[in-house]
């Protein structure tokens, strides 16, 4: 009885200790919030790294459609509607795809954002692509990684870098005068709070 009773203790404490470890994933996945005007956005995305090979034109072939990092597509989800590079996109989730050359990448917003890889990508399915220009970095970016950087209150830019090439994504409010007439409705309101509030004490 007491060899059963230690050996269930024992199974217990393994399945406690599996509970919070893991085998260290390869891609690990990351996922990237960022304030954003009066919402937010979110990017979830797998981090390949370059160990050791040649990134872009072997392993990521020019001219094809990539998931924009490793296993399951890229999700990038917008709380807002936002310009995204020059065109409109409405608030919601998107995959984020890139078909990339040397010199300049497409950077593709896709309605499907469950998939597994670009396998059973459909170009019918895009929302919006804009073409940008790829920037050599002067340090090699061991693992790939996305970044949303802001440039003032309302606007910033989604940073794409991998190996020694970056590329970035200029994003604005879709509807800039109603973002202002919303933030300044919202002062008010936090003002009269505030008011109310030293009227009580």
């Amino acid at each position: 009885m007491k060899k059963l009773l230690f050996a269930v203790c024992i199974s217990a404490s393994a399945l406690g200790f599996a509970q919070d470890y893991s085998v260290p994933a390869a891609s690990p996945r990351q996922k990237v919030e960022q304030q954003f005007s009066m919402s937010k956005i979110t990017v979830d995305y797998g981090r390949p790294g370059v160990k050791g090979r040649k990134i872009f034109g072997e392993l990521v072939p020019y001219g094809q459609v990539w998931r924009a990092g490793a296993n399951s597509s890229t999700k990038i989800t917008f709380g807002q509607s936002v310009n995204f590079g020059g065109k409109t996109v409405p608030a919601g989730t998107y995959g984020l795809f890139i078909v990339p050359t040397e010199k300049e990448w497409k950077v593709i917003l896709n309605k499907d954002f469950q998939q597994w890889g670009a396998y059973t990508y459909d170009a019918k399915q895009d929302v919006v692509d804009v073409t940008v220009p790829v920037s050599k970095l002067t340090d090699k970016q061991e693992w790939f990684e996305i970044t949303l950087n802001p440039t003032d209150e309302n606007s910033g830019n989604l940073v794409i870098k991998w190996d020694m090439a970056q590329a970035e994504v200029a994003l604005k409010p879709a509807k800039p005068e109603a973002v202002t007439k919303i933030a300044e409705k919202l002062k008010e309101i936090k003002k009269i709070e505030s008011d109310a509030a030293k009227a009580k004490s």
